[in-house]
């Protein structure tokens, strides 16, 4: 007899196992909500400092409230693509379906965005000095 049909749903260790995945991603996606956060006011941190300094009219904020929202907006839709992801692998393990291994594409798609966000952020740091 073949072991997938006599229990054609998958094991208790790979639902635990993609529970802990999705919990792992919705963590990504609240660090970056919240450094996106950080990252948008210190324009405003940025802005009081040289008022009192120089006690001059402030400046605007700059590119980081842009990169702030970017930051926001990525870690929101990180979020909603683990959810989404994760009810389409609770779905194939109940249908018994075989999950092709790959990569993470996603995983490798945020690390290169904020790769670049964090050279951004080099670069306007430099810039502001």
């Amino acid at each position: 007899m073949d072991p997938l049909k006599q229990n054609p749903r998958g094991d208790l260790r790979d639902y635990l196992a993609a529970e802990r995945t999705l919990l792992a991603w919705i963590r990504t996606g609240l660090a970056l909500m919240g450094f996106g956060f950080v990252v948008a006011r210190f324009g405003i941190f940025l802005q009081e400092v040289q008022a009192l300094q120089l006690h001059l009219a402030s400046h605007p904020l700059g590119w980081s409230l842009w990169f702030g929202t970017a930051l926001i907006v990525v870690g929101m839709l990180v979020n909603v693509y683990a959810g989404w992801h994760h009810i389409q692998l609770v779905k194939h393990l109940d249908s018994g379906a075989t999950i092709p291994s790959r990569y993470s594409t996603r995983a490798v798609v945020i690390a290169f965005f904020l790769a670049l966000i964090g050279l951004a952020m080099a670069v306007y740091l430099i810039s502001v000095r």
